[in-house]
């Protein structure tokens, strides 16, 4: 009898679902996503829940920092030499390990040339509810991510100055190179939401997760 409570406190305690606010540090007015993730979720899905919701292409590398620890994708090799600090298996660690308590944080990075920094707030955790299927939300949200390899927070704030100012020296290069068209106040949470339940549980492949990317932004593969 009490090795079945002990299993379902366990049972129960994996079943919790989490509210967290995705924020991109060092921009204003501020990106962010309010998420809601199953906490038996692993990190490696959650960097692909991320890269959707997000609106990146997952092109770089990446990696969670928690506390001290770090944890990635052990393909990157990112403690690949002595001096290096080790990194833990994204795959291998869940949310609810990492962060068992509300109004915890830790920190997601990615691309580690422009250094986009996002700040993880667990802002609630909640019992499961029998509607809630192992599949990721976006529940509300600010504002389209940078485009890819723009230069980071600095280079994003001169990409950002020159569209605004169509007589800029560098408006139409800068057009061309952005593919005709960006709109910083864009963001879609139906379609965001859309994209998210077709990625796959637990683990989206590299793969898996770029056909869903392609899906997002239109591109036939």
């Amino acid at each position: 009898m009490v090795g079945t409570r002990k299993q379902q406190s366990a049972s129960a305690t994996s079943a919790r679902i989490y509210h967290l606010r995705v924020s991109l540090e060092g921009i204003e007015p501020l990106i962010w996503r309010r998420l809601k993730v199953p906490g038996s979720a692993n990190l490696g899905w959650l960097h692909a829940v991320i890269q959707v919701a997000m609106g990146w292409t997952n092109s770089h590398l990446h990696q969670f920092v928690v506390g001290k620890r770090l944890y990635s994708d052990p393909s990157f090799e990112l403690d690949e030499f002595e001096d290096d600090p080790r990194v833990l298996d994204e795959d291998k660690t869940t949310i609810l390990e990492v962060v068992p308590r509300a109004k915890s944080a830790f920190v997601y990075e990615y691309d580690f040339g422009d250094s986009w920094d996002h700040r993880i707030t667990v802002e609630r955790i909640l019992d499961a509810d029998p509607a809630d299927g192992e599949f990721a939300q976006c529940l509300d949200g600010e504002r389209a991510c940078p485009p890819e390899d723009c230069g980071g927070v600095w280079g994003y704030a001169d990409l950002l100055k020159i569209i605004r100012n169509p007589k800029h020296k560098e408006y139409e290069s800068m057009m061309e190179w952005l593919g005709g068209d960006f709109d910083p106040e864009a963001f879609d949470r139906d379609k965001v939401n859309k994209c998210l339940r077709k990625l796959k549980w637990p683990h989206a492949t590299v793969s898996q997760l770029a056909s869903v990317l392609m899906q997002r932004d239109g591109i036939r593969g």
